[in-house]
């Protein structure tokens, strides 16, 4: 009984040796290498850049009060449509009390002389009547009486407007009513009722009560790499997609180049600028400042040319092949060819010479699983 057990085992290892045996000379035997075939062929190429930036207005306005107070008021709100001059918000005006103690003091003193000169007025007036002055002194004291009641009116407005921000006289053109200064859409009114606000001086920019812009004028508005930037010329069209919006496009126009690179990650970047064009693009109200945007240029074309997927260029210097297909089959044969290339698109890639329409070239090697095989 031992002695078969010993001879089992004995085979069983035997098998296992030359089993690996047999494996891993399997291995070490050269594959068949197939290689995937492809067609020269007339086409259109185009070299394409996508360069990602936004969409603003051309004309944001921000308005400021111009004077300093408290909100008492918002007429509108973010979103609305307003007219240039129409009301956005009410200041109510925090009067400052030197001021204001100064204004109340002129009040007090051109009221005195106005009581003191109609006492005159009406003195003169009594002799006058009885002909024991002269029209000329009656005329002066008249003219005075005038004054008086001038000067009494003027310093009751500069109150006014110390204690109010407005007099009756000028209440339309109230510096408290903050107007819009465009016409356009409400961007932001970034302000509450009760906020304190201060007009733009010589120590701050003021407080901005609401942003206006016209959303028919809108820009994209980006930066492109100084390894493309000089292939840009002003006109060039563009194509604009909104991440928003991806069912979207706008053509744009490039309007501005600018001719000083800034510095991001370690590349120059130039600002550019193109106008977005609206027309027959359906409903614009969609549209919202500061969205994503790309906009895709055409760098270069060529048109009806003879084209090859790039795959199938071997790249050897400042010299590109392509392998021929002569015969095919089984044990398909290729010949070396140098060819002369242009404009690539990153896919396909343009043929001067060296090729004709319709001949097959070899492309990438056909990887397959050995588990398959």
């Amino acid at each position: 009984m031992k002695k078969y057990s010993k001879l089992i085992v004995a085979i069983i290892i035997a098998a296992i040796f030359i089993g690996t045996f047999v494996f891993l000379w399997q291995k070490s035997q050269p594959k068949e290498v197939h290689y995937s075939v492809l067609e020269a062929k007339m086409d259109s190429i185009q070299k394409t850049t996508i360069i990602t930036g936004k969409i603003e207005p051309r004309n944001e306005v921000s308005v400021k009060p111009q004077i300093s107070g408290i909100i008492a008021e918002l007429l509108k709100e973010p979103g609305q449509y307003v007219q240039q001059g129409e009301v956005i918000a009410k200041v109510k005006v925090i009067p400052d009390m030197q001021q204001l103690s100064s204004a109340e003091s002129r009040v007090r003193l051109a009221t005195m002389n106005l009581k003191q000169a109609q006492v005159d007025y009406d003195r003169e007036e009594a002799l006058h009547n009885q002909k024991l002055v002269s029209d000329d002194e009656f005329d002066k004291v008249r003219q005075q009486l005038r004054q008086a009641t001038e000067e009494r009116s003027a310093a009751e407005e500069a109150l006014q407007v110390v204690r109010d921000g407005v007099s009756k006289s000028n209440a339309s053109a109230s510096s408290t009513l903050i107007r819009a200064t465009i016409s356009g859409i409400i961007l932001d009114i970034p302000v509450k009722v009760g906020n304190s606000v201060i007009n733009s001086n010589t120590f701050n920019d003021g407080t901005t009560i609401a942003t206006v812009a016209n959303m028919n004028d809108l820009i994209f508005r980006g930066n492109i790499d100084e390894t493309e930037v000089g292939q840009l010329i002003i006109g060039m069209p563009m194509k604009i997609t909104i991440g928003a919006l991806q069912d979207m496009t706008f053509n744009a126009a490039l309007e501005y180049i600018s001719p000083k690179a800034t510095e991001s990650n370690g590349a120059n970047q130039f600002e550019i600028k193109a106008a977005v064009r609206l027309e027959n693009t359906g409903n614009t109200a969609t549209l919202r400042s500061g969205y994503s945007a790309n906009a895709e240029i055409v760098l270069a074309s060529a048109d009806n040319v003879l084209t090859v997927p790039e795959s199938a260029i071997e790249f050897s210097g400042d010299s590109t092949f392509v392998y021929i297909l002569q015969s095919s089959g089984k044990d398909s044969t290729y010949v070396r060819t140098p060819v002369t290339t242009g404009l690539s698109d990153g896919v396909n890639i343009q043929i001067k010479s060296g090729l004709t329409n319709n001949q097959k070239v070899r492309g990438p090697q056909i990887i397959t699983d050995d588990n398959n095989e």
